[in-house]
């Protein structure tokens, strides 16, 4: 009886998951306009809602999440050569045509073959792929290249007291922690319905990047009950523990203010460290084999290696002024790449405190994309603002407990040989900064909620003054990513959108032409977003073009195949490379109550030397953060010049459809 109702309980689990997984393969829903829901798709949802239970655990539906499907090649190749066919002129198309032919009839069934098997017993056939070649064997320094940054809360202020500031922040870090130990975090879920895939969050904590020569690795570890702190040219290791319980954030701010206060010079070699991760791959895990692989050095980076995180204290003060637009660029710029060596930009991320109170983060991109530590972070604005507090003079509530232990100061032996190196990687990273030219700006005339008057998606609408902006700018088109995520799917992570569409082009064209009534242009726009968006929804349902170009890149690696289509599409620059970041993903509070508890959003560098990147946030119904990077050294790009096509684009469009503040 006891192994019959063992059976029958298993049997019924198995059932269970796969019917969940049989009804998350279903996507319909995506596809169908606002307001008009079908049969099916009601009877789906209902479904869907009676096997997902009442509250789900942060894991409860990762064995219920369809895996990522491998599209066909025709397919594949069709919406490549429609995605590309307006950029070229009549002899380029026809030669690229001919390539894709030739791929497709000779020798793409082989590749789609061991692609499909890999599908099979893979969890995600892209993912691993993608974090290993995209990430981690890249050779080029992490800074500005692939880390990321994240903004505060840049239109109200709870404190000007630094380690006060961090005292919360910390202590909520570690809160989330706790919970996602637990697994006690809700699920992200698309419509309060279709769950999101949540592995990314496995490795935000206790995680770090280890160079190699010819790829690096990602080490993660279960636990760790201390920080890394960075101050002054001095590393500290601070508990966040006194046994097993967790320091409350008067305790942190203690701690934190002690390292403030200690007067200890740096030793030799120890200030610009870090520059170290700013550099070159290669320099820098050659160093780590010379340098650190025994005795106190080895000692003090396992201190940092192993901590929950990266802090560093900052001795300058920046924040958001709307009076001085330069401010929140200057703001952006020091927590892309600071001075070059106050960041560990091997940690997973970094909690970066200036001096006034202010916070950010820079990211390493490899473990994780941007809406998973946005879920950290508004967890962690949330409850700093809402549930901790402060005292009347800024300071975290409650009383310190002054016998606590100090913060250990991490001792170094760094020789004069060592020192050249790091020296040597300090002037490369400095070079790198020095060339990032960063516009981030407020857009204040209207937001999300104006943009719906238009009855087109707010991603959509931004898109398309994109193209408009770079086509002013520029004079031209050019091959356009937008990032997408395939999270609906088991371990999926992003997809590529190409938004610079034959419909949008046409539609930029007929603008600029200035000779079109507003009724042509109009539908125009309307036919563009509609393509917009219907990229958009293929590329989040697993049909979309570059990830599966990759993969299929990397099987012909593998088996010694060359194709020069392949070779073709993977070599193309993303002169406009975008990015809409994710807000609102936990209801810590009330939007509509607190409007002014908004984040500006975060940034990148630009991903070809002589194009943009561009990332923003429509925040809420009235505003919209864009945050726009180039190179000094391209005499192409110029990042204002970019920011301020892009104000006028956004209002040209809304012009046409009559859209003002007054009709709000």
């Amino acid at each position: 009886m006891a192994v019959f109702s063992t059976g029958v309980w298993v049997m019924g689990i198995f059932f269970f998951r796969q019917t969940l997984k049989l009804l998350l393969s279903y996507h319909g829903w995506m596809f169908e306009m606002h307001g008009q829901t079908s049969h099916l798709t009601r009877v789906w949802a209902v479904c869907v809602r009676l096997l997902s239970g009442r509250r789900p655990m942060l894991y409860s539906f990762q064995t219920s999440l369809p895996k990522l499907p491998v599209p066909s090649v025709p397919a594949t190749v069709h919406r490549y050569l429609e995605s590309v066919e307006h950029l070229l002129d009549d002899e380029q198309y026809y030669r690229m045509e001919m390539l894709a032919k030739e791929f497709e009839e000779k020798t793409a069934p082989r590749l789609q073959k061991y692609l499909v098997l890999k599908s099979w017993w893979a969890t995600n056939y892209v993912s691993d792929w993608w974090e290993e070649y995209v990430y981690l064997r890249g050779r080029n320094p992490l800074m500005v290249n692939s880390n990321y940054y994240v903004m505060d809360l840049v239109l109200v202020k709870n404190t000007d007291v630094q380690a006060a500031r961090l005292g919360n922040a910390v202590h909520a870090m570690i809160t989330y922690r706790r919970k996602l130990d637990r697994e006690e975090i809700k699920p992200v879920m698309a419509l309060g319905l279709v769950p999101m895939c949540s592995y990314q969050m496995e490795r935000m904590f206790n995680t770090t990047r280890i160079p190699g020569k010819d790829t690096d690795m990602l080490q993660h570890l279960p636990d760790s009950r201390h920080v890394a702190v960075y101050h002054k040219g001095r590393f500290f290791k601070l508990w966040l523990y006194e046994g097993c319980r967790l320091l409350k954030p008067r305790d942190l701010e203690m701690q934190f203010q002690r390292i403030l206060d200690d007067p200890s010079p740096p030793q030799p070699g120890e200030e610009r460290l870090a520059a170290l991760t700013a550099g070159g791959r290669v320099e820098w895990a050659q160093a780590r084999q010379a340098f650190f692989s025994s005795g106190k050095n080895k000692a003090a980076l396992d201190a940092i290696e192993r901590a929950a995180f990266f802090v560093a204290l900052d001795e300058e003060s920046h924040h958001y002024d709307p009076e001085d637009e330069a401010s929140l660029s200057l703001y952006g710029k020091a927590l892309l790449h600071g001075n070059c060596y106050n960041r560990w930009f091997d940690k997973s991320f970094t909690l970066i405190s200036f001096k006034n109170g202010q916070l950010g983060l820079n990211t390493e991109h490899a473990w994780a994309d941007a809406p998973i530590i946005g879920h950290l972070w508004e967890f962690v604005l949330g409850t700093d603002s809402f549930h901790l507090g402060y005292t009347e003079t800024g300071h975290c509530l409650g009383k310190p407990n002054p016998v606590l232990p100090p913060p250990q100061r991490l001792q170094w032996d760094i020789s004069e040989q060592c020192q050249a190196v790091i020296e040597s990687s300090y002037q490369v990273a400095k070079a790198l900064a020095d060339d990032v030219e960063l516009y981030c700006f407020q857009f204040l005339p209207f937001g999300k909620g104006l943009i719906k008057k238009c009855r087109t998606s707010p991603d959509a609408f931004v898109q398309i003054a994109l193209q408009l902006a770079h086509f002013r700018d520029k004079g031209k088109f050019c091959l356009t990513y937008e990032a997408s995520m395939t999270r609906m799917f088991r371990e999926g992570r992003t997809e590529t959108v190409r938004s610079c569409t034959r419909e949008s082009t046409a539609f930029v064209q007929a603008m600029v032409q200035g000779r079109h009534p507003n009724e042509d242009l109009r539908r125009l726009f309307r036919k563009a977003a509609e393509k917009h968006q219907n990229m958009y929804r293929l590329a989040m349902t697993g049909a979309g073009i570059d990830r599966h170009l990759f993969c299929l890149y990397v099987v012909s690696k593998y088996l010694g195949v060359e194709s020069p289509f392949l070779a073709e599409v993977l070599s193309e620059p993303w002169r406009l490379s975008t990015s809409q970041i994710a807000q609102f993903q936990i209801r810590m509070f009330d939007p509509n109550k607190y409007p002014k508890h908004l984040g500006a959003g975060g940034g990148f560098g630009p991903v070809a030397d002589d194009g943009y990147g561009v990332s923003y946030m429509i925040a809420g119904e009235n505003t919209i953060f864009f945050h726009v990077s180039s190179k000094f050294s391209s005499s192409e790009t110029n990042a204002q010049r970019f920011g301020n096509q892009i104000r006028q684009a956004l209002l040209d469009i809304a012009n046409l459809f009559q859209v003002s503040k007054a009709d709000g």
